[in-house]
């Protein structure tokens, strides 16, 4: 099999270069917060921390999108003007995630289901990614604009006259724990999209494959005990700290 040369355009290294900086600030940022944990937070910085935190995971996950969108081989210019015109982040996600079955299992225009799709299973992998997108990422991908604007303790209405209770009851149900989760829930649903629109050839094989670490890191998210996470993280720093005095 003659194997066509990667020519990928420059704009998809733009973004690779941007994702790979945003890699190493949520890296830094999450030693910081792990460490914060570990002390017991003696300067009360972890809230600070998770605010930062969460605003680079939801930079990362726009230029994670936009890195698929430019990949060769994926998504031609109409498919992005397409899913640029939706009017929100969460809106092109979800515009993305449609696109790619479409293009995959060829359905132009006709509506998705189980039939247009060619099986139960499909419609059901399609509603499960955006069930991801709506349920556990909504608040990731829609917080970052309120954290950018400043929002860090109280997100506002886009009027800025009200609280949004929803935005201000969701972010704080977030721990380390929980937004280092959606990182990787993130990764895996870009993955997924990725199988079915750039390598068709070994769509059933890595599509199935980041499809069900998806689902497992979303397990995960239900129920992992974030006490236990904090408790091991004390109990490791004590530990430590305990064997550099024995060694000196």
């Amino acid at each position: 099999m003659t194997l066509i040369p990667r020519n990928p355009s420059k704009l998809y290294g733009y973004h690779v270069a941007n994702l790979r900086e945003l890699d190493l600030a949520i890296s830094h940022t999450g030693r910081l917060a792990k460490a914060a944990i570990a002390s017991r937070d003696p300067q009360q910085s972890l809230r600070s921390l998770l605010r930062l935190y969460s605003f680079l995971i939801g930079a990362w996950a726009e230029c994670r999108l936009q890195k698929l969108l430019h990949e060769e081989f994926g998504f031609s210019d109409p498919d992005r003007a397409l899913i640029y015109s939706e009017s929100s982040q969460l809106e092109r996600w979800q515009s993305a995630v449609d696109l790619s079955f479409r293009k995959h299992h060829n359905v132009p225009k006709a509506a998705l289901n189980s039939k247009t799709l060619g099986s139960v299973a499909r419609s059901a992998r399609r509603d499960a990614l955006h069930d991801v997108l709506d349920k556990e990422l909504r608040i990731i991908i829609e917080i970052r604009n309120k954290l950018a604007h400043g929002q860090w303790v109280y997100p506002l209405n886009n009027d800025a006259t009200a609280v949004e209770n929803d935005k201000y009851q969701a972010i704080n149900k977030e721990n380390f724990q929980s937004l280092q989760l959606k990182v990787s829930l993130i990764g895996h649903l870009a993955d997924a999209i990725h199988d079915l629109v750039v390598s068709p050839a070994t769509f059933d094989r890595d599509f199935e494959k980041h499809f069900q670490k998806l689902l497992q890191v979303r397990t995960n998210l239900a129920s992992k005990n974030y006490s236990n996470y904090e408790r091991q993280l004390v109990e490791r720093r004590r530990a430590a700290r305990l064997a550099k005095i024995t060694t000196v």
